[in-house]
């Protein structure tokens, strides 16, 4: 943390010459179980994580914003006038503005909408990081998240945490042009030390509800597979488009609204792919409120076989994994994980492994050796706890 804020803090003074007005930061995040159901309007069971984003920001004269990142070479700087003229994004505008510097600049954008009477004015924002970037653990929702922070405090724009993660989801959706729920954002604002947040993505209700892993003996393994995903393209937006096809021919507003006993009547009704994509969802909305229900009644240790059936759903009916994502499960259970799962949209990204604390390097060199004799580059794999939300540092 203290690296990105460090370098955060560097990168700022070193293009605007002066010092900081302050520091915010908001997580990344791990989903426990519950995917591809928050654009459905289900449930899901995400915590923050501790890697997080740093933006540092200062107020400037000029009513301009500039933007700029480690991770990227040269600032990226519009006036504020000229952000509805770039969002929401279309061909042209997506164009003319980097793919990194999208997501601040459609939060600016999206947080003056909605917060018209707040004091929007000039601002130097650097951003750094250590969330790992395509890994499924939601690094643009902590850019979203640490951004519309510092905006919300500079701009005095008075925003609760929830307006704050549908700033973060608009400017996801319409200037990045990402097709994705609001769990990521929720997640990354609202997460709290040893719990995770169960969020019902129709009314946005949310719930801390201790995970108790560390008092249970537990560990949770991210395993990033080093394969990069986006959300922008292709299988995602598939995928959405499939629920939401299976949704109008089922005569219902969502997924949301299909319960396990109308899957044998919905099969009859859609075509074998649009039924898969469905029974995914609906299945996956059962297991979020199974594990729910398990961690209060049992403990982490009674929700592996919930993380094993979530997977086996993602690969099988809604075909979101990968090769590596499969041997990262396998070996992990293999080598005795409770139980793992791909988290994240898919297509690439991490898994997730809840494993004795005294079986972490035996789980760990197992994925290792089964990624070597694949073929495949070596996975990252580190230990993550359910950490703070959004916040300001300093």
């Amino acid at each position: 943390m203290n690296t990105a804020q460090d370098a955060a803090r560097d990168l700022f003074r070193s293009v605007t010459g002066r010092e900081p007005e302050g520091v915010w930061s908001a997580p990344g995040r791990v989903n426990l179980i519950g995917e591809h159901t928050d654009y459905n309007d289900g449930f899901v069971l995400p915590f923050a994580i501790p890697q997080r984003t740093v933006a540092v920001a200062g107020l400037r004269a000029e009513d301009r914003i500039r933007v700029v990142s480690t991770f990227a070479d040269g600032a990226v700087e519009v006036a504020l006038a000229d952000l509805d003229a770039l969002f929401p994004a279309d061909a042209g505008s997506a164009a003319r503005v980097p793919d990194w510097a999208a997501y601040p600049l459609g939060v600016a954008w999206a947080l003056r909408e909605a917060a018209p009477d707040a004091a929007a004015q000039g601002i130097d924002i650097a951003i750094a990081s250590d969330v790992p970037v395509g890994a499924g653990l939601s690094s643009s929702a902590a850019i979203e998240g640490a951004t519309a922070s510092a905006l919300n405090d500079l701009w005095t724009a008075r925003l609760d945490r929830t307006a704050l993660a549908r700033v973060g989801r608009r400017a996801e959706n319409e200037a990045v042009g990402a097709p994705t729920g609001i769990m990521d954002q929720m997640a990354s604002m609202l997460g709290a030390p040893d719990a995770a947040i169960f969020l019902d993505c129709r009314t946005l209700d949310a719930v801390r509800v201790p995970v108790g892993v560390a008092e249970a003996g537990l560990v949770i393994l991210v395993i990033d597979t080093r394969v990069s995903h986006t959300h922008a393209t292709g299988g995602y937006r598939e995928r959405r488009e499939a629920c939401e096809r299976g949704a109008a021919l089922l005569g219902v507003p969502s997924l949301r609204d299909v319960s396990v006993a109308d899957l044998d009547s919905a099969r009859r009704l859609l075509d074998d792919v649009t039924f898969r994509r469905v029974r995914h969802v609906v299945t996956e909305n059962q297991r979020v409120l199974d594990t729910v229900r398990t961690l209060r009644e049992q403990g982490a240790r009674a929700i592996g076989d919930l993380l094993l059936a979530s997977h086996a759903s993602m690969r099988d009916d809604f075909e979101i994994s990968v090769p590596e994502l499969d041997t990262a499960v396998e070996a992990a259970r293999g080598a005795g994980a409770l139980g793992a799962r791909m988290t994240g949209g898919g297509f690439g990204g991490a898994a997730i492994a809840l494993v004795e604390q005294d079986a972490v390097d035996a789980v760990s060199d197992a994925v290792r050796d089964a990624f070597s004799h694949g073929g495949f580059a070596a996975p990252t794999v580190f230990p993550v706890t359910p950490a703070a939300g959004a916040r300001r540092d300093a």
